[in-house]
Formats: structure tokens, C-alpha cells, sequence
């Protein structure tokens, strides 16, 4: 285990948390505290400002300078604690699991919680003795640092939906319940009644939803 050190700086973040399929990605960056100043002109911000090459891009150029790290939640985990309303708990742990190895004397957070403070209180508790978190709203687009971990959460998040989308061989869209070319995918490929796939939220209302409901046929006599 590392010292808590001043030199060492860490952001957290997530990307997936509203997805409807695949995993919730929580990133985490660590980086000399001499070399943050130079986060922002390597694509330090919030990663849904960029395009998908773009993150490649930043995310390439960040690792040369700092550590990347990540952890992913399935969906039957979150499903598991959004059936207990715990989805904000696990994604702290998760958080706290990533600085824990890392050690900073501070870490800089994006707040999931309403209440930015108890989010920050759950995550150090959970982070070491000696780490002291701040967590805020829009974090990453605040701290460079939690810029550079929100690059690492989506890209690594955009390449496992990627991997999904060659298992399934089929395009899936981004994942989010917004998206028709997801909603498509999983009419396509979940039949009403039958289980549910590993790399789907039961838990999302969207299932329900989506899947209780399918398109009216064609009257194929009228048109004929």
C-alpha cells in the first residue's frame, strides 16, 4: 500500500451510470501533482464534450503522463442494489476501491448523490486513512484531473459496448434507452417473455417497457 502523498493527484469519475445496456465504468486518474497544469491541452474535460476519437485522442495522450485505472459494475450488480435503492453506495465503493492503491493526500470526485458531501463522506470512508476526497456536481468539468478520469471511464466503457456489439453482431447503438438504435437492438434480440441477457438492466423501466410492447404488424390481407 502507498503513503498517502502530496505529489500524487487523483480524479474519479463514471460513464454509464443512465445506460440501459452494458456495464457502469468508474475511471480513475492519477498523476503527479507538477503535471496537472498540463491535464486541459492534453483533453483534460468532460469526455461527453468530445467526439469518440477525440477521447481516444486524449485518452492516448493522458496515459503517457498519468496512470489510468478502472472498474466495471454489470448490470446484474446494479440491478442487485437499485432493487435496494443502493446505487449510489455501490458506485461509492467502487470510487473508494480506485484511490485506495493510489493513495493521494486528496482526490477530486464527480458527485452521483444529490447531496455532493455525503457522496464524499461514503467515498472516503472507503478510500484509506489519510485520503481526503472533495466531491462535486460537474466535477470534470471543473478539475482537469476528473476531466482525464471521465476520458478513461467512457473510452474504456465505449470499447466494452463495442466488444458487445461484435458478441451480439449486430449494431446496438450507444447503449442509453434514448437511443432508437438501442431500443431496435433489443427488440431484435430479446424476445417478450424470455430471460434477460447479462448485458441488460433488468432493473430499468425501459424492460418493461420495451419489451411488454412491440411494434403493430402489418396487415399483410389489407395490403395485398
Amino acid at each position: 500500500m502507498l503513503a498517502p502523498s502530496p505529489r500524487r493527484t487523483v480524479g474519479v469519475d463514471e460513464a454509464g451510470r443512465g445506460s440501459w445496456l452494458g456495464p457502469l465504468v468508474v475511471g480513475a486518474f492519477a498523476v503527479d501533482a507538477s503535471r496537472v497544469a498540463d491535464l486541459r491541452s492534453l483533453g483534460a474535460r468532460d469526455s461527453k464534450e468530445l467526439s469518440p476519437r477525440a477521447r481516444e485522442r486524449a485518452y492516448d495522450a493522458l496515459v503517457e503522463v498519468g496512470a489510468a485505472s478502472s472498474v466495471e459494475l454489470d448490470p446484474a450488480e446494479i440491478d442487485r442494489h437499485v432493487a435496494l435503492g443502493q446505487l449510489n453506495e455501490l458506485e461509492a465503493r467502487a470510487f473508494g476501491e480506485l484511490l485506495r492503491p493510489c493513495a493521494p493526500a486528496v482526490a477530486y470526485v464527480d458527485a452521483c448523490d444529490v447531496d455532493e458531501r455525503r457522496f464524499g463522506r461514503r467515498v472516503a470512508a472507503r478510500a484509506g486513512v489519510g485520503v481526503r476526497v472533495i466531491a462535486r456536481h460537474r466535477a470534470d468539468r471543473t478539475y482537469p484531473v476528473v476531466g482525464a478520469a471521465s476520458i478513461v471511464a467512457k473510452v474504456r466503457r465505449d470499447r466494452r459496448i463495442a466488444e458487445l456489439e461484435r458478441e451480439l453482431g449486430r449494431p446496438i447503438g450507444s447503449g442509453y434507452p434514448s437511443d432508437p438504435a438501442t431500443i431496435a437492438a433489443v427488440r431484435s434480440l430479446v424476445a417478450p417473455g424470455a430471460e434477460r441477457p447479462a448485458w441488460l438492466r433488468s432493473s430499468w423501466s425501459t424492460t418493461t417497457r420495451v419489451l411488454r410492447s412491440r411494434p403493430p404488424r402489418p396487415d399483410r390481407e389489407r395490403l395485398a
